[in-house]
């Protein structure tokens, strides 16, 4: 038996643009379901919220989100998300695309323990950490 553990991003009310901004970068297939498709909007101002987004991609990543509805507690910020690996192509891409309108903490270059690595926190703040190994 196999597990797979998947980040789940938690937004205030811009999942669907998040989603769709990372479907982008990552490719894959995205599905979107709203609160109102699911009969779950309370409050009719709800009714269009991403209640459950999925993105799988080719290469096995899988990122969901959801947007946050008027009757729960605004999402705490600083959701972070780490991809790495060896394939400096890849995640150079990621890196790059991830960083339109992103703020650079970190920038993408050879670390103190001899990987290259990144972090930037994106236009819904969400800090992403891109380790390419050494």
């Amino acid at each position: 038996m196999t597990t797979v553990l998947n980040p789940y991003l938690a937004f205030a009310r811009e999942a669907r643009e998040a989603m769709n901004f990372y479907h982008g970068v990552f490719g894959g297939d995205l599905v979107l379901s709203t609160f109102g498709e699911g009969g779950m909007a309370q409050d009719p101002a709800d009714a269009d919220l991403v209640m459950h987004a999925q993105l799988t991609t080719a290469d096995g990543h899988t990122v969901m989100g959801s947007d946050t509805p008027s009757s729960m507690p605004a999402p705490a910020r600083g959701q972070q998300v780490s991809i790495s690996g060896d394939d400096r192509a890849a995640l150079t891409r990621y890196w790059e695309a991830l960083g339109d309108g992103a703020r650079i903490v970190e920038p993408l270059e050879v670390a103190p323990w001899g990987d290259t690595f990144g972090m930037l926190v994106d236009r819904w703040g969400i800090t992403w950490m891109v380790s390419i190994s050494g």
